[in-house]
């Protein structure tokens, strides 16, 4: 299984967010930190907040921050938020792509399987299991 870049990086937001859970984090910041293009980090931002998983607060003192308790956030719901339309393989896509095997292909039904076993995995994970550790003040 491979995720997507815009998975990866929501993951991350969200481990970063959890290990300090009384901070807000502006995007800018964690553009910053991660080394990544912010328009990218607010598109992610945006699509965790829209499914509730992290809340938004506009000026000062605002950013983001996690909108319920890390333990309460299965990375089996986040993956699935964040995969969404990026089928494992082109066959297992809404439109069922374009195989020519179809009707014939006996591999669908495995990848099927094997993403359901995926997620199920992730389904028994929070985010408080992969949280990283608070930072020390130096």
């Amino acid at each position: 299984m491979r995720l997507t870049s815009f998975t990866d990086y929501g993951l991350r937001m969200l481990m970063r967010m959890a290990s300090t859970p009384d901070r807000t984090f502006s995007t800018a910041d964690l553009a910053d930190e991660f080394g990544l293009s912010r328009n990218h980090l607010a598109k992610i931002m945006q699509r965790l907040a829209q499914a509730g998983f992290v809340e938004t607060r506009r000026g000062g003192g605002g950013g983001a921050a996690l909108a319920r308790p890390a333990t309460q956030i299965r990375l089996g719901a986040v993956v699935r938020l964040l995969e969404e339309d990026q089928p494992l393989v082109e066959c297992l896509s809404n439109d069922g792509g374009a195989c020519t095997l179809d009707g014939n292909c006996r591999l669908k039904a495995r990848m099927r399987a094997a993403e359901s076993a995926f997620l199920a995995n992730l389904d028994r994970a929070t985010l408080a299991d992969i949280a990283l550790a608070p930072r020390r003040a130096a």
